[in-house]
């Protein structure tokens, strides 16, 4: 049996600096060459690409475009965390750069940026460069159609908004020649991640009610509101749960990545293992989270450390799932996991961790029909860890006075919220009964993957009593 003091540091995730702003480009950056005609009539210019020819490499200009991000640092990662880099705006001279850089008030307007490509109003920096939707999906296409288009003009077309329908190998050229970049586009799986995240902040900020006015009256008179010091302990547990809600972006590329279904490098049994190693890794890193959150709740570090250690072990799948219901998307029925991606039931079972992956997706939909908000659900989390009905818990009376005082300031906030609806706090309370079942169905689960041989990491194992 490992000691699970071992496991019991002091986590601090780390932090990062802000991310460097994309520059602007303006009438003076750009190329002379640059000559703005209208926009003629789309009358069917666009020409069929051809087979890929991997031989085909279009010339780089190098007088006519900015310096280009490396491949080992395009911004295509999945990772949510991550400072961006990106090349530097070129200055007419070093007085524009100093004028520049004194440059006080409210940001350019966008019409006065262009498209480096075909002088098109910009929309945004796109794939490495600053372009315009059209030629920002024009090189979206070609990329992922691997798509190889010929000139008949020699190659040489100077490119502007009417040319750029008239001659698409030199419009990709160009393309390149300003700094877009393959690499920068995602692939299907990123851009599905994208949406996943999309949806889930959108999701949020939906779902998530109104905050409760400073005091409701009740139809019987009585004057409901939070004490100062409840706010200040909200606030506090808040704060605490936002900070330690996902790993750190280093922990989180030292995870054993998710096998393909497409992979033939490996055995169905070495996928298995791989997909299982995945999820009890992440589970590691997020119970590492929940320990750290367990001891910034006031309250849980002035119980003796016995009581501490027995109150993590008990409550740890049951905060997970808490946390798990949080990230809920109920259109995709699918959760967003600590990693940014979203995983269905159907990945999870692919996984290997059995029959538990229902009731917890069945959870999850019956916590986001109870309209529950951020705060919310951090004072649930805190309600389940003081548990005193724990197996071994020595001073049962301390604990259950530390979680009355969070029920007090659920109960307050639920009849803010809803003052006419009496049953919404029995409702939510039934839900930490149904923990406590699902609970016990993982322990089952955990045994029966023992049975199976199956590989439990060690402080996954001490934290479950898995012998």
């Amino acid at each position: 049996m490992l000691d699970f003091e071992y496991y019991y540091p002091v986590y601090r995730p780390p932090s990062y600096p802000p991310p460097i702003p994309p520059p602007r480009y303006y009438f003076s950056d750009l190329p002379s060459s640059v000559s703005i005609k209208r926009e003629p009539p789309d009358n069917g210019y666009e020409l069929s690409p051809v087979s890929l020819d991997q031989s085909a490499s279009p010339q780089q200009s190098p007088s006519s475009s900015p310096a280009i991000i490396p491949a080992s640092v395009v911004l295509a990662s999945t990772n949510p965390i991550k400072q961006q880099v990106y090349p530097q705006s070129p200055q007419s001279d070093d007085s524009d750069a100093s004028a520049a850089k004194r440059r006080k008030g409210p940001a350019p307007r966008t019409d006065l940026e262009l498209c480096l490509v075909c002088g098109d109003r910009a929309s945004g920096f796109h794939y490495n460069a600053l372009s315009c939707e059209g030629c920002k999906g024009f090189f979206r296409r070609s990329v992922t159609k691997n798509a190889v288009y010929k000139c008949t003009r020699g190659g040489n077309c100077e490119m502007d908004m009417y040319m750029r329908r008239k001659c698409q190998e030199c419009r990709l050229r160009k393309c390149r020649e300003v700094g877009m970049l393959p690499e920068c586009l995602l692939t299907e799986e990123q851009c599905k991640s994208k949406r996943q995240r999309k949806m889930l902040k959108q999701h949020h900020t939906q779902t998530t009610p109104q905050q409760p006015q400073q005091s409701v009256v009740l139809e019987d008179g009585e004057v409901v509101e939070l004490a100062d010091e409840q706010k200040e302990i909200i606030d506090k547990i808040v704060q605490a749960q936002r900070e330690l809600e996902i790993p750190g972006p280093h922990d989180i590329r030292k995870v054993t990545p998710w096998p393909d279904d497409n992979d033939t490098t490996t055995t169905e049994t070495e996928k298995l293992h791989n997909r299982f190693a995945h999820i009890t890794e992440l589970t590691i890193l997020t119970v590492q989270l929940v320990v750290e959150f367990s001891k910034k709740l006031p309250g849980f570090l002035d119980l003796c450390r016995e009581d501490q250690i027995v109150l993590l072990k008990g409550s740890a799948i049951e905060v997970l799932l808490l946390r798990a219901a949080m990230r809920y998307i109920r259109e995709d029925d699918a959760i967003i996991f600590g990693n940014g991606l979203p995983y269905t039931r159907t990945k999870l079972y692919n996984g290997g961790i059995g029959d538990i992956v229902d009731p917890m997706y069945e959870f999850s939909r019956g916590m986001v029909d109870l309209d529950l908000d951020y705060e919310d659900y951090t004072l649930l989390m805190a309600i389940v860890i003081f548990s005193a009905d724990r197996a071994q818990v020595t001073n049962r009376k301390d604990v259950e006075a530390v979680q009355e005082k969070y029920l007090e300031m659920l109960r307050t906030r639920l009849k803010m919220k809803k003052p006419k609806d009496a049953l919404v706090l029995p409702k939510v309370l039934m839900k930490l009964t149904e923990l406590r079942s699902l609970n016990n169905s993982h322990s089952e689960m955990l045994f029966a993957l023992k049975l199976q041989d199956q590989e439990i990491p060690p402080l996954l194992a001490e934290i479950w009593d898995v012998q």
